[in-house]
């Protein structure tokens, strides 16, 4: 019988060196981006788009993000080294290169560009590597180490793909589409700082000045109410910007007095287990809005 050993672990070898690559991109993180970009489509569309814009949108936008998250692991390989929850990150290990990682980013950002300005459109191609580039060069590059308003301002990349997802469809922006930006970029700071309670030690440890790891909980968890409450207000202004319905209307009153139930919460009892919640939360509010805001541009288009 032939020995197939050399084989299997050639084929290993290979496996890992494909998930190395997928871990650059944060796939739980683009994960929330095609969240937002899709129900955005519908809002913008009246109803269904094209099953084709959809996906060569999504795969434009999870190009662009993947790129920018692959440079964010390369420039902050250094504090991933010294934070539990980023220790085992590829470039960390050894199983990538940071040339390797440096040239897969290009090859995303590229590849992403020349896809949605060959089949969408120039603008959405733009915001998208427009956003990368923030990404990278705002938040991972500047704020990130220098300020512990780094999550709020850098966390404005994160809201482009709802700009990316409208002007797909309609080849420009109007007022709905930058309310949905404000909600994304509103939802960011109570989100990341929930999870950076827990991780607090971690921050510090790396010396980065986010919020909970300079701040006693006391002015982190007024934040994450204060943000909230805004986030939740901004949501109904979504009403009559993209006249939305009945569907819509009720999640987003549900589900935002959940939220500000759980900020406050938080800030009577400002424990690590409870932020924890929060953070959880905050996912599945981001996710029922915006697919409420998909369902009811079905049963109401206008």
């Amino acid at each position: 019988m032939p020995d197939r050993r050399p084989a299997i672990g050639g084929t290993h070898r290979l496996w890992a060196r494909l998930k190395a690559y997928l871990a650059l991109t944060k796939p739980r993180i683009i994960e929330l981006l095609l969240i937002t970009t899709v129900p955005t489509m519908f809002v913008a569309a009246h109803g269904a788009p094209a099953l084709s814009l959809i996906v060569l949108t999504v795969l434009g936008g999870t190009l662009a993000a993947g790129g920018a998250n692959a440079m964010n692991m390369v420039y902050d390989r250094d504090i991933d080294a010294v934070m539990e929850r980023t220790k085992h990150r590829p470039l960390v290990t050894g199983s990538m290169s940071p040339r390797a990682a440096i040239v897969f980013a290009c090859v995303l950002e590229v590849a992403s560009f020349v896809l949605l300005a060959t089949t969408v459109n120039l603008l959405s191609a733009i915001l998208a590597v427009s956003a990368a580039a923030f990404y990278i060069g705002v938040y991972t590059m500047w704020l990130k180490r220098l300020s512990p308003q780094n999550i709020v301002i850098g966390g404005a990349a994160g809201a482009v793909p709802v700009l990316v997802g409208w002007s797909a469809v309609t080849g420009g922006l109007s007022v709905a589409p930058f309310v949905m930006f404000g909600l994304i970029f509103l939802w960011t700071p109570p989100h990341f700082w929930a999870l950076a309670v827990r991780y607090r030690d971690d921050y510090s440890a790396a010396h980065i000045p986010m919020l909970p790891s300079v701040a006693d909980m006391a002015k982190v968890t007024r934040q994450i109410l204060y943000y909230t409450v805004a986030l939740v207000v901004l949501s109904f202004v979504m009403i009559p910007a993209a006249h939305l319905g009945a569907v819509y209307i009720a999640c987003a009153a549900v589900s935002g007095g959940a939220f500000i139930y759980r900020a406050v919460s938080l800030y009577r009892d400002p424990r690590a287990a409870r932020a924890m919640k929060l953070f959880g939360f905050s996912i599945t509010y981001l996710t029922v809005l915006f697919v409420a805001m998909g369902i009811d541009a079905l049963v109401h288009p206008w």
